[in-house]
């Protein structure tokens, strides 16, 4: 197998697992779809895909960052949540990828209610917080998903055009 063709079977693969990690939050998402797209402008010459395209692919994946990070907050501070609720949400969210679907879908609420239920709140309040976050989390998923798309859109216009 020729050298070029394992770098494009890496930047698949890479690409891949970045668009789970948009959903899954062990992985690091858009930089991993990132990287693979790199590779494979790369492993290219960069004829197909150019250093302009990869910029703005890059400055895109700094924006998902930015989301991820401003969607959680938004939706933990509109609600009032500590910072025990903070931190609940990503250890609820890390527990939940060992149970699945249901695990990743529940986690990041039960650990934001887990944390202000610590912090001493009243279970009223722990549970409208822990919805707060995940919603938060939510819209930031969906939010990522949404820019990785784009970037694979303009990747691929930029390879075949």
């Amino acid at each position: 197998m020729p050298a070029e063709t394992l770098y494009y079977v890496l930047s698949g693969v890479l690409i891949l697992a970045g668009i789970a990690g948009t959903v899954l939050p062990a992985l690091p998402g858009l930089p991993l779809v990132f990287a693979g797209m790199a590779l494979a402008a790369w492993a290219g010459d960069f004829q197909e895909v150019g250093v302009p395209m990869l910029v703005l692919l890059g400055l895109l994946t700094v924006l998902s960052l930015v989301v991820d990070f401003l969607a959680t907050m938004l939706g933990a501070k509109r609600v009032g949540a500590s910072r025990l609720a903070l931190v609940g949400s990503v250890v609820g969210t890390l527990v939940g990828l060992f149970f699945g679907p249901i695990g990743l879908f529940a986690g990041p609420f039960l650990g934001a209610l887990v944390g202000e239920l610590i912090h001493g709140r009243q279970i009223h309040a722990a549970a409208k917080v822990g919805l707060g976050t995940w919603v938060g989390i939510v819209i930031g998923t969906v939010l990522k998903l949404g820019l990785a798309f784009a970037m694979l859109g303009l990747f691929a216009l930029a390879w075949f055009v």
